[in-house]
């Protein structure tokens, strides 16, 4: 992409062909409009001074309150395909979902 923050329309246009959305020429001014903002944002970013900032995994002392994974039994295939409405040898059976 080009250099700073100034995105040419044959540079949306080639991210709709990589993307294989089709955009009218309206949207694809919005969109260059759109991606400069953008990108006018991160080279704001990237101006700040984060060299005596420590390094984070979260903004705040956050734990997570879920258990640790514990390995147990499973139950049986035959307990599973119990309340099945339609069964093929130990599978469920259900309608197609792509034609």
């Amino acid at each position: 992409m080009s250099e700073g923050h100034k995105i040419t329309v044959e540079e949306i246009k080639h991210l709709s062909v990589l993307t294989r959305i089709h955009m009218s020429d309206e949207e694809i001014e919005l969109m260059r409009d759109q991606m400069s903002d953008i990108l006018r944002n991160i080279d704001i970013l990237n101006q700040i001074d984060t060299e005596e900032v420590e390094i984070t995994a979260h903004s705040s002392n956050v734990e997570s309150v879920m258990r640790e994974d514990v390995s147990g039994d499973s139950i049986t295939t035959e307990d599973a395909l119990l309340n099945a409405p339609n069964t093929e040898k130990d599978f469920i059976r259900i309608r197609a979902v792509l034609e």
